[in-house]
């Protein structure tokens, strides 16, 4: 019997019809395949175009492994799939080669640019560490920022970027394995001139010192973030110790994990606004993929039977990475965020960080000054006065009518997490209380492919795609989050004619029903 694969169906129903095409597509590098939440929920979006897209994997590889185990192939397959457009590495050597010290701004963005690409394309990170070492004796941390940038905006894939996130910091830390990470790099002040070369009216001169004196402010969300980085670091250091002498990690592992509470405030409170509001998304969409990977890896490491040896390799290789993003946010993201947000900006975000639990045994101090200030922008909206045009301050329905307070009860009862998308696919809502999934003040107001990581963003693309198309109405997702079933449902809001007024997510937790039906 002929085995058919029709591009056009999701991933999820193909490996339901063909288990053995699980093997296949994670022997590709598909590897989420394997794991049933990731199946269960972007599986079901995604078909296997989107995901060679999304995972950067050729086409014609997967075609050529899908026929050679026998099956057929039918539906449509984008063009855009099968195009295999690289760098030329000659080219790019060359130009890193030219004119090293001619001391022109412009000029060393490009440099920077070639070496990236260099270590892109396989070259030894010895051999492009040894060129860098002799003939580019200076770099900035905002110029490294400035090279990701254009190279995405030039079409190199965020996936491609990223993976050099982790290599080319040790090609800027110096010329030495033994050189500490915390202490690999004296950056050099920058320059009014190389400040104006990120198009921006900030200082980058002071973003260094910035960082210092906010951090050093008790209460601040520097302040907390760094001395969680701190704590961190204590941690791993003492998990390499435990791995070196051999030794089981135990407990210091799960309290490692903790890491994802420091990761999810950097993804939902400093990321998107780095990105919409200041137009910087380089530096912030590479380190939130690695965010991602990271804690990953680490859950997988805890939860999965792995062989002793390859174990510890994963182990050391995922605590060097987490090392290696605790540099990356003290010298590159925490003065970035020094030098652009607003006092205001900090407010809501200490406040918006209240949400978040304690995590690796830090407990976040009072910021005076931001609890004097209260609560800014979109949060406080929620007291803002009724319309005094509406019958007795109330807000009329077609189901009756409503005084705000009511309403705003009657929403924060109803036992489900509410976000609602307007039409601009706009954050227009969040009910109030404990959230799963956090939900922060400050994204009011915001688009909300903001407030999704990169490689989450093109599905939550195509479900509001999808409504605002009339091909669907509803997407449900089953998902594990913190041990318990959830159930999270985006339904297309629409008018009693039909028209799209926008998206509205509803998080439920399920466990009640498990425990009904258990019984």
């Amino acid at each position: 019997m002929s085995k058919t694969i029709d591009l056009t169906r999701s991933v999820f129903d193909l490996v339901t019809e063909y288990p053995e095409l699980a093997d296949i597509m994670a022997e590709l590098g598909f590897t989420e395949i394997k794991k049933p939440a990731m199946l269960h929920s972007v599986g079901r979006l995604t078909t296997i175009p989107k995901g060679a897209k999304m995972k950067n994997i050729h086409m014609a590889k997967v075609i050529t492994a899908l026929l050679d185990n026998g099956f057929t192939i039918s539906g449509n397959m984008p063009v855009a799939a099968m195009a295999d457009e690289q760098p030329d590495a000659d080219e790019a050597s060359a130009s890193a080669s030219a004119g090293m010290n001619d001391g022109k701004p412009e000029t060393r963005t490009e440099q920077l640019k070639a070496y990236l690409r260099r270590l892109g394309e396989g070259e030894s990170l010895e051999s492009v560490r040894a060129d860098f070492a002799e003939k580019f004796r200076d770099v900035e941390a905002s110029e490294i920022m400035q090279a990701e940038q254009e190279l995405m905006r030039e079409g190199t894939p965020l996936e491609e970027v990223q993976k050099l996130c982790d290599v080319h910091s040790a090609l800027f830390h110096g010329a030495t394995r033994e050189e500490k990470i915390a202490n690999a790099e004296k950056e050099v002040m920058a320059s009014v001139k190389r400040a104006r070369e990120l198009g921006s009216q900030h200082d980058y001169n002071r973003k260094n010192d910035m960082a210092e004196e906010l951090t050093g402010i008790s209460g601040h969300p520097l302040n907390t973030l760094k001395r969680e980085n701190e704590a961190l670091a204590g941690r791993i250091e003492a998990a390499q110790a435990k791995l070196d002498a051999g030794e089981e990690l135990g407990s210091l592992l799960d309290g490692i994990r903790e890491l994802s509470i420091h990761y999810a405030k950097k993804g939902d409170l400093l990321y998107p606004l780095l990105k919409v509001k200041y137009e910087i998304s380089g530096p912030s969409d590479v380190m939130w993929t690695v965010d991602d990977e990271i804690r990953d890896e680490l859950s997988e490491l805890a939860n999965d039977m792995i062989p002793g040896d390859e174990m510890k390799r994963r182990m050391e290789a995922v605590l060097e990475r987490a090392k290696e993003m605790i540099y990356k946010e003290n010298n590159i993201l925490f003065p970035i965020c020094a030098v652009n947000f607003s006092e205001d900006e900090w407010h809501g975000i200490y406040h918006d960080a209240k949400d978040y639990n304690d995590c690796v045994g830090v407990t976040p101090y009072t910021w005076e000054e931001a609890e004097c200030a209260g609560i800014p922008s979109a949060r406080a909206a929620g007291n803002a006065s009724v319309n005094s045009a509406e019958p007795n301050g109330e807000i009329v329905m077609p189901g009756g009518h409503l005084k705000l307070d009511q309403l705003t009860a009657l929403l924060n009862t109803i036992p489900v997490e509410i976000t609602f998308v307007d039409a601009d696919n706009i954050n227009r809502f969040f009910n109030e209380g404990p959230k799963v999934f956090k939900r922060p003040g400050m994204a009011i107001d915001r688009e909300v492919f903001s407030c999704h990581p990169p490689k989450i963003e093109p599905l939550v693309r195509n479900i509001i795609d999808d409504f605002r198309a009339g091909r669907r109405d509803v997407v449900r997702i089953w998902m594990e989050k913190g041990g318990r079933t959830m159930l999270v449902q985006y339904m297309a809001v629409r008018s009693k004619a039909g028209e799209y007024l926008g998206t509205v997510e509803v998080v439920q937790d399920m466990e009640f029903a498990k425990e009904h039906f258990a019984q």
